[in-house]
Protein backbone atom coordinates (compact mmCIF):
# COMPACT_ATOMS: atom_id res chain seq x y z
CA UNK A 1 0.00 0.00 0.00
CA UNK A 2 3.30 2.47 0.36
CA UNK A 3 4.87 4.13 -2.15
CA UNK A 4 8.54 2.11 -1.41
CA UNK A 5 11.50 4.54 0.00
CA UNK A 6 15.23 3.85 -0.55
CA UNK A 7 17.16 4.75 2.59
CA UNK A 8 20.56 4.10 0.60
CA UNK A 9 21.38 7.77 -0.42
CA UNK A 10 21.46 8.52 3.13
CA UNK A 11 23.88 5.51 4.49
CA UNK A 12 26.97 7.35 2.72
CA UNK A 13 27.97 9.61 5.55
CA UNK A 14 27.44 7.06 8.35
CA UNK A 15 29.93 6.01 11.12
CA UNK A 16 29.21 2.41 10.83
CA UNK A 17 32.93 0.80 10.95
CA UNK A 18 33.79 -1.58 13.67
CA UNK A 19 32.33 -0.97 16.91
CA UNK A 20 29.51 1.21 15.96
CA UNK A 21 27.01 -0.15 17.82
CA UNK A 22 28.81 0.47 20.94
CA UNK A 23 29.28 4.41 20.04
CA UNK A 24 25.83 5.13 18.98
CA UNK A 25 23.43 5.51 22.10
CA UNK A 26 19.51 5.68 22.38
CA UNK A 27 17.46 7.13 24.42
CA UNK A 28 14.38 5.72 26.08
CA UNK A 29 11.83 8.32 28.52
CA UNK A 30 9.99 6.30 31.43
CA UNK A 31 7.42 8.01 33.85
CA UNK A 32 10.40 8.25 36.66
CA UNK A 33 13.33 9.61 33.94
CA UNK A 34 15.32 8.59 31.04
CA UNK A 35 17.43 5.88 30.10
CA UNK A 36 20.73 5.89 27.76
CA UNK A 37 22.46 3.20 26.73
CA UNK A 38 24.66 1.92 23.53
CA UNK A 39 23.00 0.23 20.95
CA UNK A 40 25.01 -3.24 21.55
CA UNK A 41 23.08 -3.62 24.66
CA UNK A 42 19.55 -2.58 24.18
CA UNK A 43 17.71 -5.78 25.35
CA UNK A 44 14.82 -7.80 23.64
CA UNK A 45 12.17 -5.38 24.83
CA UNK A 46 13.71 -1.76 25.75
CA UNK A 47 9.88 -0.01 25.47
CA UNK A 48 8.60 -1.71 27.97
CA UNK A 49 7.44 0.74 30.37
CA UNK A 50 8.48 3.73 28.45
CA UNK A 51 6.39 7.01 27.41
CA UNK A 52 7.01 9.23 24.38
CA UNK A 53 9.65 11.32 24.23
CA UNK A 54 7.68 14.49 23.93
CA UNK A 55 4.30 15.58 23.81
CA UNK A 56 1.94 16.89 21.37
CA UNK A 57 1.11 20.27 21.46
CA UNK A 58 -1.83 22.52 19.87
CA UNK A 59 -1.87 26.33 19.22
CA UNK A 60 -3.79 28.03 16.35
CA UNK A 61 -1.42 29.09 14.36
CA UNK A 62 0.56 25.80 13.61
CA UNK A 63 0.72 24.10 10.30
CA UNK A 64 0.17 20.68 11.04
CA UNK A 65 -2.95 19.03 12.41
CA UNK A 66 -2.13 16.92 15.61
CA UNK A 67 -4.55 14.65 17.22
CA UNK A 68 -5.53 11.46 18.82
CA UNK A 69 -6.62 7.88 16.82
CA UNK A 70 -8.59 5.45 18.26
CA UNK A 71 -7.41 2.00 17.32
CA UNK A 72 -9.75 -0.55 17.64
CA UNK A 73 -6.44 -3.68 17.10
CA UNK A 74 -4.87 -1.84 20.62
CA UNK A 75 -7.95 -0.53 22.63
CA UNK A 76 -6.65 2.81 23.13
CA UNK A 77 -5.70 6.19 21.95
CA UNK A 78 -2.73 7.17 20.03
CA UNK A 79 -1.11 10.62 18.94
CA UNK A 80 -0.31 11.91 15.61
CA UNK A 81 1.43 14.79 14.34
CA UNK A 82 0.26 15.33 11.20
CA UNK A 83 -2.87 14.11 8.76
CA UNK A 84 -0.14 11.75 7.50
CA UNK A 85 0.40 10.44 10.71
CA UNK A 86 -3.19 9.96 11.10
CA UNK A 87 -3.21 7.94 8.01
CA UNK A 88 -0.30 5.25 9.21
CA UNK A 89 -2.33 4.56 12.45
CA UNK A 90 -5.75 4.19 10.23
CA UNK A 91 -3.42 1.47 7.52
CA UNK A 92 -1.45 -0.06 10.91
CA UNK A 93 -5.08 -0.22 12.85
CA UNK A 94 -6.71 -2.30 9.40
CA UNK A 95 -3.60 -4.72 9.26
CA UNK A 96 -4.28 -5.31 12.52
CA UNK A 97 -2.60 -7.61 14.91
CA UNK A 98 -0.80 -5.22 16.38
CA UNK A 99 0.16 -5.17 20.11
CA UNK A 100 2.30 -1.94 21.59
CA UNK A 101 2.15 1.27 19.47
CA UNK A 102 4.15 3.92 21.14
CA UNK A 103 4.60 7.34 19.56
CA UNK A 104 8.20 9.44 19.85
CA UNK A 105 9.38 5.60 21.04
CA UNK A 106 13.11 7.09 21.50
CA UNK A 107 16.02 9.20 20.87
CA UNK A 108 18.61 7.97 18.98
CA UNK A 109 22.38 9.79 18.51
CA UNK A 110 24.30 8.72 15.56
CA UNK A 111 27.65 9.61 13.82
CA UNK A 112 27.52 10.81 10.40
CA UNK A 113 29.97 12.72 7.70
CA UNK A 114 32.47 13.43 11.16
CA UNK A 115 29.67 14.81 13.58
CA UNK A 116 27.14 13.68 16.02
CA UNK A 117 23.48 14.28 15.49
CA UNK A 118 20.09 13.34 16.96
CA UNK A 119 16.88 11.84 15.46
CA UNK A 120 13.61 10.40 17.10
CA UNK A 121 11.34 8.12 15.10
CA UNK A 122 7.82 8.63 14.74
CA UNK A 123 6.91 5.14 15.80
CA UNK A 124 7.77 1.70 17.05
CA UNK A 125 5.15 -0.56 16.17
CA UNK A 126 5.12 -4.00 18.31
CA UNK A 127 2.95 -6.58 16.27
CA UNK A 128 2.64 -10.38 15.40
CA UNK A 129 4.52 -9.73 12.79
CA UNK A 130 7.75 -8.56 14.30
CA UNK A 131 8.74 -4.87 15.84
CA UNK A 132 8.80 -2.19 13.18
CA UNK A 133 10.42 1.05 13.49
CA UNK A 134 8.13 3.92 10.87
CA UNK A 135 8.85 7.43 10.56
CA UNK A 136 6.49 9.50 8.20
CA UNK A 137 7.43 12.20 5.93
CA UNK A 138 5.75 12.84 2.47
CA UNK A 139 8.14 12.42 -0.49
CA UNK A 140 8.28 15.95 -1.53
CA UNK A 141 9.71 16.70 2.00
CA UNK A 142 12.04 14.69 3.06
CA UNK A 143 15.27 16.64 2.80
CA UNK A 144 19.41 15.43 2.95
CA UNK A 145 19.14 15.39 6.40
CA UNK A 146 16.45 12.90 6.37
CA UNK A 147 17.45 11.11 4.26
CA UNK A 148 20.72 10.34 6.57
CA UNK A 149 18.35 10.28 9.83
CA UNK A 150 16.18 7.58 7.94
CA UNK A 151 19.38 5.55 6.90
CA UNK A 152 20.60 5.84 10.63
CA UNK A 153 17.47 4.59 11.99
CA UNK A 154 17.33 1.91 9.34
CA UNK A 155 21.09 0.48 10.47
CA UNK A 156 19.47 0.64 14.22
CA UNK A 157 16.85 -1.22 13.63
CA UNK A 158 18.83 -3.74 11.47
CA UNK A 159 21.49 -4.17 14.04
CA UNK A 160 18.48 -5.00 16.69
CA UNK A 161 15.97 -7.32 14.49
CA UNK A 162 13.50 -5.09 13.87
CA UNK A 163 12.24 -4.04 10.44
CA UNK A 164 12.13 0.36 9.41
CA UNK A 165 9.65 1.54 7.29
CA UNK A 166 9.24 5.30 5.84
CA UNK A 167 5.60 6.04 5.33
CA UNK A 168 6.71 8.84 2.74
CA UNK A 169 2.99 8.38 0.44
CA UNK A 170 0.21 5.99 -0.90
CA UNK A 171 -1.08 4.43 -3.89
CA UNK A 172 -3.46 6.12 -5.29
CA UNK A 173 -6.65 4.27 -4.23
CA UNK A 174 -5.57 3.09 -0.65
CA UNK A 175 -7.00 6.37 1.12
CA UNK A 176 -9.83 5.88 -0.27
CA UNK A 177 -10.51 2.17 -0.27
CA UNK A 178 -9.17 2.31 3.35
CA UNK A 179 -11.33 5.48 4.23
CA UNK A 180 -14.57 3.49 3.75
CA UNK A 181 -13.67 0.26 5.30
CA UNK A 182 -12.53 2.61 8.27
CA UNK A 183 -15.85 4.11 8.95
CA UNK A 184 -17.15 0.17 9.82
CA UNK A 185 -14.14 -0.66 11.41
CA UNK A 186 -15.90 -0.71 15.46
CA UNK A 187 -17.32 -3.98 16.49
CA UNK A 188 -21.31 -4.72 14.75
CA UNK A 189 -23.85 -6.66 15.76
CA UNK A 190 -25.99 -8.40 13.14
CA UNK A 191 -29.54 -8.42 14.31
CA UNK A 192 -30.66 -9.63 11.04
CA UNK A 193 -28.30 -12.17 10.65
CA UNK A 194 -27.18 -11.09 7.62
CA UNK A 195 -23.40 -12.16 7.83
CA UNK A 196 -23.69 -16.04 7.06
CA UNK A 197 -25.04 -15.23 3.41
CA UNK A 198 -22.64 -12.80 2.83
CA UNK A 199 -19.80 -14.91 3.98
CA UNK A 200 -21.33 -17.72 2.04
CA UNK A 201 -21.35 -15.37 -1.18
CA UNK A 202 -17.61 -14.94 -0.91
CA UNK A 203 -17.32 -18.66 -1.13
CA UNK A 204 -19.38 -18.54 -4.07
CA UNK A 205 -16.81 -15.42 -5.51
CA UNK A 206 -19.53 -12.87 -6.07
CA UNK A 207 -18.61 -9.41 -5.93
CA UNK A 208 -18.94 -6.99 -3.22
CA UNK A 209 -22.15 -5.63 -4.98
CA UNK A 210 -23.69 -8.51 -6.03
CA UNK A 211 -22.88 -9.96 -2.29
CA UNK A 212 -24.87 -6.61 -0.95
CA UNK A 213 -27.76 -6.47 -3.50
CA UNK A 214 -28.96 -10.23 -3.10
CA UNK A 215 -29.91 -8.98 0.54
CA UNK A 216 -33.26 -7.95 0.85
CA UNK A 217 -31.59 -5.52 3.13
CA UNK A 218 -28.86 -4.42 0.97
CA UNK A 219 -28.22 -1.05 2.80
CA UNK A 220 -27.41 -3.38 5.79
CA UNK A 221 -25.58 -5.53 4.28
CA UNK A 222 -23.26 -3.45 2.77
CA UNK A 223 -22.11 -2.16 6.15
CA UNK A 224 -21.53 -5.34 7.28
CA UNK A 225 -19.40 -5.68 4.45
CA UNK A 226 -17.24 -3.56 5.47
CA UNK A 227 -16.81 -4.51 8.67
CA UNK A 228 -16.22 -7.87 8.15
CA UNK A 229 -13.41 -6.71 5.55
CA UNK A 230 -11.99 -4.30 8.09
CA UNK A 231 -12.51 -7.39 10.53
CA UNK A 232 -10.77 -9.22 7.55
CA UNK A 233 -13.13 -12.41 8.03
CA UNK A 234 -13.49 -11.46 3.93
CA UNK A 235 -10.56 -10.11 1.66
CA UNK A 236 -10.41 -8.43 -1.69
CA UNK A 237 -7.57 -7.36 -3.82
CA UNK A 238 -6.55 -4.09 -2.25
CA UNK A 239 -4.26 -3.51 -5.01
CA UNK A 240 -7.24 -2.28 -7.13
CA UNK A 241 -10.33 0.23 -5.40
CA UNK A 242 -12.27 -1.06 -3.45
CA UNK A 243 -15.62 -1.01 -5.78
CA UNK A 244 -18.71 -3.09 -6.46
CA UNK A 245 -16.70 -5.05 -8.78
CA UNK A 246 -14.71 -5.90 -6.14
CA UNK A 247 -14.39 -10.24 -5.83
CA UNK A 248 -14.74 -11.17 -2.44
CA UNK A 249 -12.45 -13.63 -1.06
CA UNK A 250 -12.88 -15.53 2.00
CA UNK A 251 -10.85 -15.65 5.10
CA UNK A 252 -9.75 -18.38 7.82
CA UNK A 253 -10.50 -16.93 11.19
CA UNK A 254 -7.10 -15.33 13.35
Amino acid sequence: MLVPVSVATGQQGLAVGEGWTRRWTVTWRHRSGEVTGPVATLGPAPWAGSVPMRGFTWRRDQRHRPGLEYMVSTGQLHGFESLEEDWLLRALDFCGHVQILLSQPFRMRFEANGRWRRHTPDYLVVSDDGVFVVDVRPAELIKSEDEESFAAAHELSLACGWRYVVAAGWLPHVQASLDAMYARRRPMSDLLNLRPGLLAAAEQGLTFGEAANESQFWPVARAQLLNLLWQRRLGVDLSKSLTNASRLMPTELP
